[in-house]
C-alpha cells in the first residue's frame, strides 16, 4: 500500500511543478509599474502592453488545472506519451459529457451544474494510466491491425470515459454537495484547521505522501466565485483567484521554513563538534539558505528526524501552530511552489498582513534554535557533526568519506574505463543501491530519489549517506526512497544515461 502511495504522491509532483509559473506571471502581471515600481513612461507601458498577457498566461494555467492534473497523473502512473494523449482527450471527453448529464436524466435538476475540479483530472489520469497499462501491447486480428498496441489506447479511454462520465455523473450531485460541506467545515474550523493540516503535512514527509494531503487541501476544500461567475475550488486557487479568506493552508509554512528551519540549520552547526562545525556549516548554511529562498526544507528535516524523532514531532507540532497563530493574526499568504522568500515577494500584492510575517518568523527562529540546541546538547542526539566515528579525521579523510570513493562495479557495467580516477556521484550511487540489474524503476521529486528495486537489501544505508544523503526510506515491495536534497533529479537523469 505505502508503494503504492508512494506512486501516486510522485505523480502528483508533475501538475504541481507547473504552477511555479502561474505563481510568478500572476504575481509579476499584478504589479504597477507606474505606482508600485515608480518607472514613469516605461512603467506605463508595461501597465498597458506586458502585464495583460502576464495575467493571461497565469490563468491559463490556473484555469485548466484539471487537465494538467489528468496529463500529469497519466505521465506519473505509465509514464509514456500515449498515456498523456489520451488523458486528454479522455478530460475533454469527460466535462462535454458531464455537463450534459443533468439535462438528460430527469432525477436531477436541469439548473444543477456538475464540478468535479481537480478530482476529476486526477481520476481521468489514473484511469488513462491504467487502460494504457492494462491494453498497450494489445494484439488484434489483421483487418485491424492498425489500431492495435497503443493505437487502441485512446479509442478505450474515450469510450470508457463516457460511460464512466454518465455512471459519475448519475450520483455526483449529492457526492459534490457533501464536499462542499465538508470544505466548508473545515475551512469553519479556522485555526484548528490549520493546526491539523500543518502538523500532518509534516508528519506524513517522511513517507513522501504529503503532497496527496496537498492536494486535497490546495486544489479541493473551500470554494469561491470569481467576478466572472466561475467557481474555483482549494485554498491556492482560491489565493490566486483573488479570495481574500484563502491562505489558511498555506500562510502557517512561511514563519517555518523562512526563519525555523535556518534557526535548525544554525543549531545543528553549533552543536557539531569543533573538529567538524566548519565542514557541517558549508553543507547546513546552503541548506538554510535554500529554505530561505524557495521554501525547500526536506535536506534539513531529515538531518534530525530519524536521528531524533522526538525533535521531529515537536516540529510537527510548531509547524501547526505556526498555522494557527497566522491565522488568529488574520495573515493571508499564498505560494505556488513553496512558502519561501521568493513566493512570499511575488504574490506579497494579494496577501493579507504580510507584514507580520517577519515577527512571526523571528519569534518562531528564537524558539527553534534554543529548543534544538538545547535538546540536542542534553540529549546527546547524533545529529551531523556529533557522530562518534571518525572524529579525528582530517579534511581529505572527510571527502574521501562523503564522496571520493570510487565505485567501479558500476562504471565497469556501464562501459566507463575503470582506469579513471574517480566515478561520478550518479554512478556511485547506482553502485549502492544495488546496480542496474536491481532496478524496477527509478524516478525523483524535488528532494528525493524515488526507486522501486528488485532487494532493497542491496540499497547500502551508510554508503550512501557517504555520499550525501539526508535519508533512506524503505516502504516495503521494493519501494525505497533516497534524499539528496535539489540535486536528486539530476543524479536521477545521471543514473538513467548510466543504465542506458
Amino acid at each position: 500500500m505505502l508503494a503504492k502511495l508512494q506512486k501516486l504522491g510522485k505523480s502528483l509532483m508533475l501538475p504541481v511543478a507547473t504552477l511555479p509559473a502561474a505563481g510568478i506571471l500572476q504575481g509579476l502581471g499584478m504589479i504597477d509599474y507606474q505606482n508600485d515600481i515608480p518607472l514613469g513612461a516605461l512603467g506605463g507601458f508595461l501597465n498597458q502592453f506586458v502585464t495583460p498577457f502576464m495575467t493571461s498566461g497565469a490563468l491559463a494555467i490556473l484555469d485548466n488545472l484539471p487537465f494538467i492534473f489528468a496529463i500529469g497523473v497519466a505521465i506519473g502512473f505509465a509514464g509514456d506519451a500515449v498515456a498523456a494523449l489520451s488523458a486528454f482527450i479522455g478530460y475533454m471527453v469527460f466535462t462535454r459529457v458531464l455537463a450534459q448529464v443533468p439535462l438528460q436524466m430527469p432525477f436531477i435538476p436541469d439548473d444543477v451544474k456538475l464540478n468535479m475540479g481537480v478530482l476529476g483530472g486526477f481520476f481521468v489520469g489514473l484511469w488513462s494510466a491504467f487502460l494504457y497499462n492494462k491494453y498497450h501491447n494489445i494484439k488484434l486480428p489483421d483487418w485491424l491491425g492498425f489500431f492495435a498496441g497503443k493505437r487502441f489506447v485512446p479509442i478505450v479511454t474515450a469510450a470508457s470515459t463516457m460511460v464512466f462520465a454518465v455512471l459519475i455523473g448519475m450520483v455526483w450531485s449529492p457526492i459534490q454537495d457533501v464536499i462542499a460541506d465538508f470544505g466548508n467545515w473545515v475551512v469553519g474550523l479556522g485555526g484548528i484547521g490549520s493546526f491539523v493540516f500543518g502538523t500532518a503535512n509534516r508528519l506524513l514527509i517522511p513517507l513522501g505522501l504529503h503532497h496527496v494531503l496537498n492536494s486535497i487541501a490546495w486544489f479541493q476544500i473551500g470554494e469561491y466565485t470569481n467576478a466572472a461567475g466561475e467557481v474555483v475550488h482549494g485554498d491556492l486557487w482560491r489565493f490566486f483567484a483573488g479570495d481574500p479568506t484563502a491562505g489558511m493552508f498555506m500562510s502557517g509554512f512561511f514563519p517555518i521554513m523562512m526563519f525555523a528551519m535556518p534557526a535548525v540549520a544554525l543549531a545543528i552547526i553549533h552543536t557539531a563538534k569543533p573538529s567538524k562545525r566548519k565542514f557541517v556549516g558549508s553543507i547546513f548554511m546552503g541548506s538554510a539558505l535554500a529554505s530561505f529562498l524557495t521554501g525547500i526544507t526536506e535536506p534539513l528535516e531529515f538531518a534530525f528526524m530519524f536521528v531524533a524523532p522526538l525533535l521531529y514531532v515537536v516540529h510537527a507540532i510548531l509547524t501547526g501552530l505556526s498555522g494557527l497563530i497566522m491565522y488568529a493574526l488574520d495573515v493571508h499568504l499564498g505560494f505556488s511552489f513553496s512558502a519561501g522568500l521568493i513566493d512570499y515577494l511575488v504574490n506579497i500584492k494579494l496577501s493579507t498582513n504580510a507584514w507580520l510575517l517577519f515577527p512571526v518568523g523571528l519569534g518562531f527562529g528564537v524558539v527553534y534554535y534554543f529548543f534544538f540546541r538545547i535538546l540536542i546538547a542534553k540529549l546527546n542526539l547524533k545529529t551531523p557533526g556529533r557522530e562518534e566515528e571518525g572524529e579525528n579525521e582530517d579534511d581529505a579523510d572527510k571527502e574521501e568519506k562523503w564522496g571520493a570513493k570510487p565505485a567501479l562495479e558500476a562504471e565497469v557495467n556501464a562501459g566507463v574505463d575503470p582506469a579513471m580516477p574517480k566515478a561520478s556521484k550518479a554512478a556511485q550511487v547506482l553502485d549502492h543501491i544495488g546496480g542496474a540489474n536491481n532496478i524496477v524503476s527509478i524516478d525523483a521529486c524535488i528532494t528525493r530519489l524515488r526507486l522501486i528495486v528488485k532487494d532493497d537489501k542491496a540499497v547500502k544505508d551508510s554508503e550512501l549517506k557517504k555520499l550525501g544523503a539526508l535519508g533512506i526510506i524503505r516502504l516495503g515491495q521494493g519501494a525505497v526512497q533516497i534524499v539528496f536534497g535539489p540535486q536528486a533529479e539530476s543524479i536521477k537523469d545521471e543514473i538513467k544515461k548510466i543504465i542506458r
